[in-house]
């Protein structure tokens, strides 16, 4: 039996590596992507993200003939979506490109197809998915649907990504997964082609419990981090190291707490929450509580710089870090962006160097603010009274203590400790 052809839908962060991995393990993969420069550039085999390990393995998927690149949608056995989830003012997810690709999916389809959302939704979205396809193909049924005119039938699943961006190529294939078919049999078929390049363990379930699972699992993170927040407010009140609180109280047998930081960023952790609370308001206290405490986070990070410039008035201060983890250059949800865009916008005044060494130019949003300027990391520090560090690069793990001699040092992340 011939491998299934598979369109990728959405070539971002977590499409653009799980489509190569496909196309590298066999399978004739074509991804689609609205982005016309982005398309071009994969089918040149340049990669779009800073991911190691992704480029060489786009030129081979490129090079094998298992991966093109189109804007166009085309017709496959089997389409995997991976397309953005923000949420709305009210903390809703917006379905929006979610149903704009179904859309595009829908007039493709013959029948017998699987079609995956891998996409973090709330709970219910694949089932809404699903739905909006057959409402523009009332000529197809979807499985386990009552069909006594023997429509072809359509299998949804969710299988939901859940690797961790720099470690993409790695975790893609070890990573354990989850898979969610709304059927036994969209299930089966799912696994089939998970497992054909995952090692880990695949885990069967439906749909809903998939998408809830996600949603999970990044609470727990989320409520771990507020936890870990919270201490850090508290100890700053009280004159406490955190990271040595944090470090004597993990000694203990059944604690692991998780480090302090700004604040929470990435399209993960800083949204999944808020789908699960808008789907339960009566009964999510502590996930909408602790989703709270982690935004407000910057609000003080940004107050201690301006006690910090208080004492130093006309100082230059140097914030170290945009991306919202360490060595990545994504900047989606970062609260070091918000941070750094916030302050530069209350202090028109103030120069704000901006160093960040895994992009080339500022993101719009600092861009059109006169007093930011993208620097390197020696000339920030040379040129700074104040050095904010928002995120623990690497490349921001050497700086000698000579350096930040005479400047007020505001440290978020414990690593200069």
């Amino acid at each position: 039996m011939p491998s299934p052809t598979i369109a990728f839908v959405g070539l971002g962060y977590i499409g653009l590596p799980t489509a190569v991995v496909l196309a590298n393990h066999g399978l004739k993969v074509t991804g689609i992507d609205i982005n016309a420069v982005n398309v071009e550039r994969i089918n040149r085999g340049e990669v779009t993200i800073v991911e190691p390990g992704l480029e060489e393995q786009l030129q081979k998927a490129i090079h094998s003939g298992n991966l093109k690149a189109t804007t166009e949608m085309v017709h496959a056995d089997m389409y995997i979506l991976a397309v953005p989830t923000p949420f709305k003012d009210n903390y809703e997810g917006d379905l929006s490109y979610i149903m704009a690709a179904a859309e595009s999916i829908a007039p493709q389809l013959l029948g017998g197809e699987l079609v995956i959302l891998e996409s973090t939704s709330p709970p219910k979205t694949t089932e809404k998915m699903a739905a909006h396809i057959l409402a523009l193909r009332p000529d197809l049924v979807a499985d386990g649907a009552e069909n006594p005119e023997s429509k072809p039938v359509l299998y949804f699943a969710h299988c939901p990504e859940r690797i961790l961006p720099g470690y993409a190529m790695e975790e893609l294939i070890t990573n354990d997964r989850i898979i969610g078919g709304q059927t036994p049999r969209a299930t089966e078929i799912a696994t089939e082609v998970y497992g054909s390049f995952c090692t880990g363990e695949l885990l069967p379930t439906d749909d809903v419990t998939a998408e809830m699972a996600k949603l999970t699992e990044n609470s727990f993170r989320d409520v771990n981090i507020a936890f870990a927040n919270e201490l850090s407010l508290i100890a700053a009140n009280l004159g406490v190291d955190v990271w040595e609180l944090i470090e004597l109280a993990n000694h203990h047998p059944r604690v692991n707490i998780l480090q302090p930081g700004p604040g929470v960023g990435g399209h993960c952790i800083a949204v999944d929450p808020w789908f699960i609370v808008a789907a339960d308001r009566q009964n999510s206290h502590l996930i909408r509580t602790a989703r709270e405490v982690n935004d407000r986070k910057p609000i003080w990070v940004i107050q201690q710089v301006k006690d910090a410039l208080a004492q130093q008035p006309g100082a230059n201060i140097a914030a170290l870090g945009l991306a919202f983890k360490p060595n990545i250059d994504d900047l989606r949800e970062s609260p070091a962006l918000d941070i750094t865009a916030q302050l530069a916008t209350d202090l028109p005044q103030t120069r704000v160097l901006a160093v960040e060494p895994h992009i080339s130019a500022l993101p719009p949003r600092l861009a059109d603010l006169p007093n930011v300027q993208l620097t390197d990391r020696d000339a920030a520090l040379d040129q700074a009274d104040i050095v904010l560090l928002l995120v623990d690069h690497d490349a921001f793990k050497d700086v000698a203590a000579t350096a930040l001699t005479g400047k007020q040092v505001i440290d978020t992340k414990g690593l200069w400790r």
